[in-house]
């Protein structure tokens, strides 16, 4: 055999065992990708929980090192239906969506669906619970409906971009509308008295309502409801996907995640009865 061929049999060779080996590992990330969740997270016996700082989804008290919030309780709680452990894993909005598909996590709870990441990973049809665009307004301001906000004397605050944004520009012809490059400047030019009523939705605006000390949670009518669920990796199998989705339905319809909400307001200070809720069968009592 000339040198000239053996090389050739040898570069033949070594293409065929590059080829196995990528194939190798398109069948390991293949089966990772469609392996059941659900019997993973029993197995490892923790319930792996993103948490993306901000109030009053998840936050960490600094001096205990433990987390608390709406999705964190909810976390603990759908962690006990399982008999596993609720473990965090510190994330970002912006990151939680790559986590979820690396695997680095089990589970995001009030994460809303959106086309762009429905695109990329899972979300259960059930709502976890729901929320409404509202208001803080400056004490004397009156607005039972956002009729009463649609005068050209009405100054409204807005974080520029976002759906409150979006919704007002739309719904408001008249109000004068300050947009914002987001929440703390909206905040501090709620303080200074340069808008009088900021918008956003509603369990945001009792954060806000804490750190100012000043004005009223409203909810003008008509009420524009919008639900949040939970973000999962999307594997093959759907039965992680649509026990979440039981689950969370599960702690809506028992008033659950309602309770753990009230729970999270005391912790920080806040009056629970001062708060619209987040079961809409309760607004019109608020």
């Amino acid at each position: 055999m000339t040198d000239t061929r053996m090389e050739r049999r040898k570069a033949l060779g070594a293409i065929m065992l590059t080829g196995a080996g990528a194939t190798l590992v398109a069948t390991a990330a293949q089966a990772q990708q469609g392996a059941d969740t659900l019997q993973q997270v029993r197995d490892r016996g923790e319930l792996r929980i993103g948490t993306p700082p901000g109030e009053p989804w998840f936050y960490k008290d600094q001096r205990s090192d433990e987390w608390k919030g709406i999705g964190w309780g909810a976390g603990v709680a759908i962690a006990k239906e399982l008999g596993v452990k609720p473990v965090a894993v510190e994330t970002t909005w912006g990151t939680a969506v790559a986590g979820l598909q690396a695997g680095q996590f089990d589970v995001l709870f009030a994460m809303d669906a959106t086309p762009q990441r429905a695109l990329a990973i899972d979300f259960p049809v059930q709502p976890m619970f729901y929320y409404a665009l509202g208001v803080l307004a400056r004490d004397g301001l009156a607005a039972k409906t956002w009729a009463d906000l649609d005068k050209p004397d009405v100054r409204i605050g807005v974080v520029l971009g976002t759906s409150p944004d979006r919704d007002l520009s739309v719904r408001l012809a008249n109000a004068k509308i300050e947009r914002f490059p987001n929440i703390d400047e909206v905040g501090a030019a709620y303080m200074s008295g340069r808008v009088d009523a900021v918008s956003l939705f509603h369990p945001a605006l009792v954060m806000l309502r804490s750190r100012v000390k000043r004005g009223t949670v409203l909810l003008p009518e008509p009420i524009k409801a919008a639900s949040t669920s939970a973000g999962v990796r999307r594997d093959v199998d759907k039965s992680w996907r649509d026990w979440i989705g039981v689950a969370v339905n599960s702690l809506y319809e028992s008033g659950q995640i309602q309770k753990i909400y009230e729970e999270f307001l005391t912790y920080r200070g806040i009056d629970p009865k001062q708060a619209p809720a987040l079961l809409r069968e309760q607004w019109a009592r608020t």
